[in-house]
């Protein structure tokens, strides 16, 4: 219980929030100014911020976090798809459509199955999964999941390859943990859906209805040699508040005993599903989740973010600017989902429809970088090594011409001889806007080489 309080007090949390309730202008500036510094706050400093309701000092909360994240990460928002493998679950999660209540006939994906998810994945343009199941033992162990990574990371095509598979799984034990990490993963997510105790507890059963396994896991998880781990909450299930705070304690107690914080923070918000009947306790307007994404981005300024499909366009396209780095697009939430979707078989309704191309036709127009890197992974750029990195503001000097290189290639193989003249124009125009500000002269001449070489036919080229 010890390591429980330190990761999340939940009377000390409290606390701060009731001491913080009505922040004055000084005391918030103060703050801003500190955020500026991109080291990081204080949990009353973020308390402060979570009950800020002046829409003038939101507005400069919000472009404070917008200007943290482009200094830290820069203009370039990375692409992932989800990859459900299986949704035999043991579980009885009262906001998941997986829940073992549900009569839904389970289904799980065999390598082959897998094998021909991965390839239509790949042909959307992707360079990166997410994979996911439910906690089942016997249908879903842990040798089953390390199969199937092995069977992505082993598809080819002639568009390319699956170059990083990030997971999200249930808790587990060191030892298949160390089973990932042979691997080769990626990140290592896991949501602790509510730090709230009693609203934890009510929300579960089974398995995961054990607290503290949860809440400990990315502590097993770098015990067994995982050094890239993400966090989250699913918004919705108490006050936003208080996940915000205990999100950011979190994050201060992996720096603090592990060495790193947490390399991504996610922030899904509660959607329904078919057999749901769950209504959310706390629901979050949009200007309060927005409020949550820049408080997140000024309060753990090094970390990733990142946004999924549970979100309408128009909030994504905000959160974009605000402080996400990472998202996924053309998703699809439910085993074999890519080849047939089925909405009864979803974990979740999916509010942001558009596929990849179109969620890359309209970041171009705000100028961003649709970037496709995974070289920080393949270089060992990983744990405390990109810690140092990130938490300076120094990783945006590799984000930046890695997330070109790799949308030119996505370009050359998806947007060059496929009748999509616009997207291709429109692209280039964009890296040549991103090419002329990479500040080292000798990375900028060396980017201008590689991406003559991609045009040419060459791929996978990476600082």
């Amino acid at each position: 219980m010890k390591v429980i309080k330190e990761i999340c007090d939940e009377e000390k949390i409290l606390q701060i929030l009731e001491k913080t309730k009505n922040p004055d202008r000084k005391t918030i500036e103060l703050i801003f100014n500190k955020a500026k510094e991109k080291k990081g706050l204080s949990l009353e400093e973020v308390g402060y911020l979570t009950n800020l309701k002046d829409k003038e000092l939101i507005s400069e909360l919000f472009n404070i976090a917008g200007k943290i994240k482009d200094e830290i990460y820069g203009e370039r928002l990375v692409f992932f798809a989800p990859l459900y493998i299986s949704d035999f679950c043991v579980n009885d999660c009262e906001y998941c459509n997986f829940h073992i209540r549900n009569p839904l006939k389970r289904r799980k994906l065999s390598l082959e199955e897998i094998k021909e998810e991965t390839i239509r994945i790949i042909e959307m343009g992707h360079k990166r999964v997410l994979l996911e199941c439910g906690e089942d033992p016997i249908n879903n162990p842990i040798d089953y999941i390390v199969s199937a990574i092995e069977t992505i990371y082993s598809v080819k095509t002639e568009k390319g390859n699956i170059r990083r598979v990030n997971v999200n799984i249930s808790a587990t034990t060191k030892e298949d943990y160390k089973k990932l990490k042979e691997v080769k993963i990626g990140t290592y997510q896991l949501f602790q859906e509510t730090y709230h105790y009693e609203t934890y507890k009510k929300l579960h059963k089974g398995p995961k209805s054990d607290y503290e396994r949860q809440i400990t896991a990315h502590i097993r998880a770098f015990e067994g040699g995982i050094d890239d781990l993400g966090i989250g909450v699913l918004f919705g299930l108490y006050d936003w508040r208080f996940e915000v705070l205990s999100l950011v304690s979190h994050s201060q107690f992996m720096d603090k005993h592990l060495g790193i914080g947490p390399h991504t923070i996610s922030v899904p918000r509660f959607r329904e599903a078919p057999t749901v009947t769950y209504q959310p306790a706390y629901p979050v307007s949009d200007e309060d989740f927005l409020k949550i994404i820049a408080i997140l981005r000024v309060a753990v300024p090094y970390t990733g973010m990142i946004l999924s499909t549970r979100e309408r366009p128009e909030i994504r396209k905000i959160a974009f600017k605000l402080g996400i780095s990472q998202t996924s697009a053309g998703s699809r939430t439910s085993p074999g989902g890519y080849k047939k979707f089925l909405k009864e078989e979803v974990q979740f309704e999916v509010y942001d429809l558009r596929n990849l191309e179109e969620v890359i036709s309209d970041i171009l127009e705000d100028k961003l970088i649709p970037s496709f890197c995974t070289a920080c992974y393949r270089i060992g750029r990983t744990g405390e090594n990109f810690m140092n990195l990130a938490k300076p503001g120094e990783i945006h000097k590799f984000c930046r011409p890695n997330g070109i290189l790799t949308f030119v290639e996505y370009l050359e193989n998806f947007a060059k001889n496929n009748g999509k003249k616009e997207i291709y124009e429109k692209g280039y125009e964009v890296v040549e806007y991103y090419l002329n500000k990479i500040d080292n002269e000798n990375v900028r001449k060396e980017t201008i080489k590689r991406i003559e070489r991609i045009k040419k036919g060459e791929r996978d080229l990476y600082f």
